[in-house]
């Protein structure tokens, strides 16, 4: 199992490295929020359910009313509580019906990058950028990497480059990623 570095808090990393679904919750709540602070999310939601792991199906049934006040406890999970619990319970059902409720089977039997991407991009929450991030943290940090896969990520998959959260590997590489987008910034304002 690879130990991922996207948080910057321990615990937290490690249930991203160990839960799927903190994973692409992570990656879900990574909109209009500090990288590391979404990526902290799955975690602080966890603790605040009084859970250790994330399950889809139990949070595709939970009540909305309480996810949205779990979301909301200060420090917030995110910046829009009400819309990513709403966006939390929409993915859930989508694991639930379509993968058993398991996370890792979204990729896990994908039989090409192409499909994986598709499935990604058919989440709540997901458009094609962050599907094809996703893919490439898939890639490039867990293995996970169906034929074709760096083609549907794209750009994200390339070696060496610091563009996403794909390439957060610690406190110098999310530096190195909080540049390239300051700069691609900059360069569509100019």
């Amino acid at each position: 199992m690879a130990t991922l570095r996207i948080a910057q808090v321990p615990e937290a990393d490690r249930l991203l490295s160990a839960d799927p679904l903190a994973l692409l919750l992570g990656m879900l709540y990574d909109q209009q929020f500090p990288m590391e602070r979404a990526f902290a999310g799955p975690y602080v939601l966890a603790q605040r359910l009084g859970i250790t792991s994330l399950d889809a199906t139990a949070l595709a049934a939970l009540d909305p009313e309480t996810l949205t006040a779990a979301m909301a406890t200060t420090p917030v999970v995110h910046r829009y509580p009400k819309a990513m619990a709403e966006r939390t319970q929409a993915v859930c059902h989508v694991l639930v019906a379509s993968y058993d409720g398991s996370a890792a089977a979204l990729w896990d039997t994908a039989p090409t990058g192409a499909e994986l991407l598709k499935r990604l991009n058919a989440l709540p929450g997901f458009g094609k950028q962050k599907a094809q991030i996703f893919v490439a943290l898939l890639g490039k940090q867990l293995g996970v990497r169906p034929p074709g896969w760096e083609e549907a990520a794209g750009a994200y998959a390339e070696d060496g480059s610091f563009r996403s959260v794909a390439d957060v590997t610690g406190p110098e590489a999310l530096e190195k990623v909080r540049a390239f987008k300051k700069e691609q910034k900059a360069a569509a304002k100019a």
